[in-house]
């Protein structure tokens, strides 16, 4: 009986061992999920804004050629509207008069890199300079340092937000394609558009799409008669005192004023996205 009773205990004993031996593996495991979930978080850019005013910004990247310039600016004149141009260092080098034609009607001169290169591909380093060497040639002709940074191709990673961001500007995308790019017709162009915008929206359009100047005209007219009121992307953007969700939208803290100047207290958030 003494022999059974010692066997039992020490068979409890076994099974509390193993149990405390599983509940340690257990969590183990989810320690080490976390630590992999935090690894794969993602910093990201502001592709759109959470507000309830009819608010949205239409935006151009300026790379390559010039032709149309001129004639955007003639049309967003026309519907009173300002947009924001992301140009390209080496564009500002080829077309002076052009950026200095944007800024005095009143657009917004943003930076999209110096040499257009993919950003993850660089050193944090090359990252900076090519930052800097366009904001450098943009702020000698508009006499302004751009606040805003669009990547080229739209190409991130954690690296080169977070480089954005030491730099005290904002990393700028778009939730609003129209692809002009691939240069559909006019009215493909600007039904696109229409279709897909809300409030808070960013659109991306290209000054050198052949066809963008001519579905510009519809896109301004149709969504300023819905309501919309364009604005530049920096004054949509909340500048502190925000977070931005796993879907890229910009989300102002509670009770946190819409506009603000200063860019030190930048609160981004990350996402699996």
């Amino acid at each position: 009986m003494v022999a059974l009773t010692v066997t039992k205990k020490r068979i409890l004993a076994v099974l509390c061992f193993i149990l405390a031996a599983v509940l340690a593996v257990c969590a183990c495991i989810q320690g080490a999920r976390a630590i992999q979930a935090a690894s794969t978080k993602r910093s990201l850019p502001i592709y759109n804004v959470q507000t309830d005013e009819k608010k949205i910004a239409i935006s151009f990247d300026a790379a390559w050629g010039n032709e149309q310039t001129q004639t955007l600016i003639d049309i967003l004149k026309q519907y009173n509207v300002h947009a924001t141009f992301f140009v390209v260092g080496a564009w500002v080098d080829k077309y002076p008069d052009s950026v200095k034609a944007l800024a005095e009607a009143g657009h917004e001169v943003c930076n999209h890199s110096n040499t257009h290169p993919h950003m993850p591909k660089l050193t944090q380093q090359e990252m900076t300079a090519q930052i800097t060497e366009c904001n450098k040639k943009i702020m000698a002709i508009t006499g302004k340092s751009p606040l805003l940074f669009r990547p080229p191709y739209g190409d991130y990673n954690n690296a080169v937000i977070d480089t954005v961001n030491s730099l005290k500007m904002y990393p700028i995308q778009w939730d609003v394609d129209s692809l002009d790019w691939k240069d559909p017709t006019p009215q493909q162009i600007s039904s696109r558009v229409i279709s897909k915008v809300k409030p808070g929206s960013i659109i991306l359009m290209h000054n050198g799409a052949k066809n963008t100047p001519q579905a510009l005209p519809t896109i301004l007219q149709t969504l300023q008669s819905q309501g919309y009121q364009f604005v530049r992307i920096s004054e949509l953007i909340y500048k502190d005192n925000y977070t931005i969700d796993n879907a890229g939208k910009q989300i102002p803290n509670q009770s946190a004023p819409h506009k603000t100047s200063s860019a030190s207290s930048m609160a981004v958030s990350t996402s699996t996205k």
